[in-house]
């Protein structure tokens, strides 16, 4: 079974310590674990030019 879920908060408020402290934890017990950043920011993947 995969189980998914999500860290949110406010700036500053320790969301990255606590992503690499659960990933170091449930790595070290035996989990393969995937992480995925999603920002707000403008973000454009497409390059001119490129397929």
């Amino acid at each position: 079974m995969r189980r998914v879920f999500g860290i949110t908060g406010w700036k500053n408020s320790g969301k990255t310590t606590l992503t690499e402290k659960l990933v170091t934890e449930l790595v070290a017990r035996g989990w393969t674990v995937s992480t995925v950043k999603h920002a707000h920011h403008d973000f454009d993947i497409d390059k001119p030019g490129a397929d």
